[in-house]
């Protein structure tokens, strides 16, 4: 789930964004996170240290020691920075062809070098601050993928309501599972074949929502 095409029209109101640094202030925090993922990427968890990102970055120890407190709290600002991007997942037309993108985009970030991603993702298993920014952006994620299912419900090639979340894990998570469990080569037909197989599940009711207490 990488950043890629504009945010299409839907009838929800855009979330809200959140305020950003700027001038001075701003420029330290991107040369810091800039040098804690290059850092990560060439020497993993064990490597990075607050003294190597901040000679990297060019700032000044103590401004990082300060500022951000540990490896931690560094870990965490780049992936809640990552939740500060305008990323939307693609509109292709089809239930298919989005879910194959989104595929796709993850694939490419997975196998990507240096491995960043899967660095990052390694590390919130090692940090609790970590770990919470990580999961405010998979949830940050999951919420901008929903619109992928509502558009699909529209267009009337799955049933209402389906539940976004699992159709949408079942999808990307062969990607995940290949990829970063049993770390086997990139397959280029993996993509298509998970969002076709999550597709047809859904479009046959796998994914619908249980109708609630007063409609029984």
């Amino acid at each position: 789930m990488t950043p890629s095409a504009p945010r299409p029209e839907d009838d929800r109101p855009a979330p809200p964004t959140r305020r950003r640094p700027g001038g001075r202030t701003a420029r330290i925090r991107t040369q810091v996170l800039d040098a804690v993922l290059a850092e990560l990427g060439e020497h993993g968890y064990d490597g990075l240290t607050m003294d190597a990102v901040a000679a990297r970055a060019g700032v000044n120890r103590a401004t990082v020691y300060r500022r951000w407190g540990d490896v931690g709290g560094l870990l965490a600002d780049v992936l809640d920075a990552a939740g500060e991007d305008d990323w939307q997942p693609p509109d292709t037309g089809s239930l298919v062809g989005d879910l194959a993108a989104l595929n796709h985009e993850i694939q490419a970030a997975l196998t990507a070098q240096p491995p960043v991603v899967t660095a990052l993702i390694a590390a919130s298993f090692r940090s609790e601050r970590a770990d919470r920014a990580q999961q405010r952006l998979w949830e940050d994620r999951y919420a901008r993928c929903e619109i992928i299912v509502s558009r699909a419900v529209r267009r009337g090639e799955l049933p209402s309501p389906t539940d976004a979340r699992p159709l949408l894990i079942a999808s990307t998570a062969p990607l995940y599972h290949q990829l970063l469990l049993l770390r086997t080569p990139p397959d280029p037909h993996l993509p298509e074949h998970a969002a076709r197989t999550a597709a047809l599940a859904a479009s046959a009711g796998a994914f619908a929502e249980p109708p609630s207490v007063g409609d029984t």
